[in-house]
């Protein structure tokens, strides 16, 4: 009988409520269309945003998880609050616990960028030591479960700006997710009401979609160099004007 392949595990990490759908929310359900598995990581409910309050935020986060196929693996942790996010290393085991529960193939998380919001470096920081961690048998905060090493790392930006350059990200046609993308975001209800944050992140799409040759496209940012079999999977690179 022939042995079908396990599906590919993605856990994806936010400092925010809808940090997740906005910065990258086309390349994961693009990701789920195609059969991954993906895991969701929150570290806080925007107990500082200027609008929604932490359970309608959580109750938004939910609803964004349900069209992800994430509703069963969404995990809720307290880095310190809305805007006082640290990379701690009791942080970074926070993740490294879920990283061997959940054991990921691939890991995103926010880019590390300084000129942004703090907690969206930290958590970005979190993440990077908690990979580390995570692979590390003798940790006796981790003992009971067993080691785990993510096969790559990726950084999403949220920012309207890109915050790395360009020339070391990897685009990502989303073109074909669109719509999906733009109901995403919608469920974060109470920030969309606010300001007009889907277009600004369709925008943004629709210019890295210009370099890339496709109408829209997302920008990933590899931790360390992606490997390949063969120069065929690069194919094709962006051509900026």
């Amino acid at each position: 009988m022939k042995q079908h392949a396990a599906p590919l595990k993605l856990l994806a990490i936010g400092a925010h409520p809808d940090d997740l759908e906005f910065g990258m929310g086309a390349v994961l359900l693009k990701e789920y269309a195609q059969g991954t598995e993906i895991s969701i990581v929150v570290t806080s409910k925007g107990e500082a945003g200027s609008a929604g309050t932490p359970r309608i935020r959580e109750a938004e986060t939910r609803a964004a998880a349900e069209l992800l196929g994430a509703s069963e693996r969404l995990t809720f942790l307290d880095f310190g609050g809305d805007g006082l996010q640290s990379a701690t290393p009791e942080n970074a085991l926070q993740l490294a616990r879920i990283i061997r529960e959940f054991r990921p193939d691939i890991i995103c998380a926010p880019s590390l960028s300084t000129n942004q919001h703090p907690d969206h470096c930290a958590v970005g920081n979190a993440t990077r030591n908690a990979c580390r961690l995570a692979r590390y048998g003798g940790l006796q905060a981790l003992a009971g479960l067993s080691p785990h090493a993510v096969g790559s790392l990726w950084f999403y930006s949220i920012t309207a700006q890109e915050e790395q350059p360009l020339s070391a990200a990897t685009l990502v046609d989303v073109s074909e997710m669109a719509e999906a993308w733009q109901q995403l975001m919608a469920c974060h209800a109470s920030q969309v009401s606010q300001r007009a944050y889907i277009e600004l992140q369709l925008t943004r799409a629709q210019q890295l979609g210009v370099m890339a040759g496709c109408p829209y496209a997302i920008a990933l940012w590899p931790n360390d160099p992606p490997v390949v079999q063969s120069l065929a999977q690069l194919h094709r690179t962006a051509r900026a004007f």
